[in-house]
C-alpha cells in the first residue's frame, strides 16, 4: 500500500479485493442500467447479494457518467456507489471515467461519507488503458481534495500486482512524495 496526504484527504493505492473493503462505500464501475455482470460488479454481487443489483437497477437508467447509491447489504461497506462509467455498449472513454469519478466522490460527500474505495474504472470489460485511467482518476481525487467536506479517505483498490504497480507509479508522479511509514511503493528502494 502507498498513501499520499492531500489535506483533508488521504489517497491510498493498494492491491486487493474491493468487495472486502471496510469503508463507508465501495464504488462499482457500472453500466448505465446498473445490471451487474462480471469483474468488479460480479465480485460485489457475489459477496453482497443480488439485492445490490436490484436496488441499483430500480434507480436506473442514468446518463453515462452518472451515479446512484445503494445499501451494501452483506458487504462490509455500508453502501455501494454505482458509477455509470459506460453505456449498454460497454464502451467507455476518458471523459466518462472522469465524470463517473467526480460523480462518485460528490455523491459520497452528499451522503456525509468519510471513506470510499474505488476500482480502476473501465479497464476491465471497457478495455480502457490502465495508466490513462490512473491519471484521470487520481487527478479527479486530487482536485476533490480542495473541496472535500466530509470525505477523508479515497482508496484505489487494484486487482493484481501489475495493476497496483502501474497505479502506484502514476500516483507518485501526480501526487508527489508518499507519506512516510510502512508502504509498498514500487518506486522505493
Amino acid at each position: 500500500m502507498i498513501a499520499f496526504n492531500l489535506p483533508p484527504l488521504t489517497i491510498e493505492i493498494q492491491e486487493g479485493d474491493l468487495a472486502a473493503e471496510d469503508v463507508d462505500a465501495v464504488v462499482n464501475a457500472a453500466n448505465n442500467h446498473f445490471w451487474m455482470g462480471a469483474g468488479v460488479a460480479g465480485a460485489l454481487k457475489a459477496r453482497g447479494g443480488s439485492d445490490i443489483e436490484r436496488d441499483a437497477m430500480a434507480q436506473g437508467p442514468v446518463d453515462p457518467g452518472g451515479c446512484v447509491i445503494t445499501p451494501g447489504h452483506r458487504l462490509t461497506a455500508r453502501y455501494v456507489i454505482h458509477a455509470a462509467v459506460m453505456g449498454q455498449d460497454l464502451r467507455t472513454s476518458g471523459t466518462l471515467i472522469q465524470e463517473a469519478t467526480r460523480c462518485a466522490l460528490s455523491l459520497a460527500e452528499r451522503h456525509a461519507l468519510q471513506s470510499v474505495a474505488l476500482p480502476a474504472f473501465g479497464t476491465g470489460v471497457g478495455g480502457f488503458p490502465l495508466p490513462a485511467c490512473a491519471r484521470i482518476m487520481i487527478d479527479v481525487a486530487k482536485t476533490h481534495a480542495a473541496e472535500a467536506k466530509t470525505l477523508r479517505l479515497v482508496r484505489f483498490v487494484l486487482f493484481g500486482r501489475a495493476s497496483y504497480e502501474q497505479f502506484a507509479t502514476v500516483a507518485a508522479e501526480r501526487l508527489g512524495r508518499p507519506l512516510d511509514g510502512p508502504n509498498d511503493c514500487p518506486l522505493s528502494g
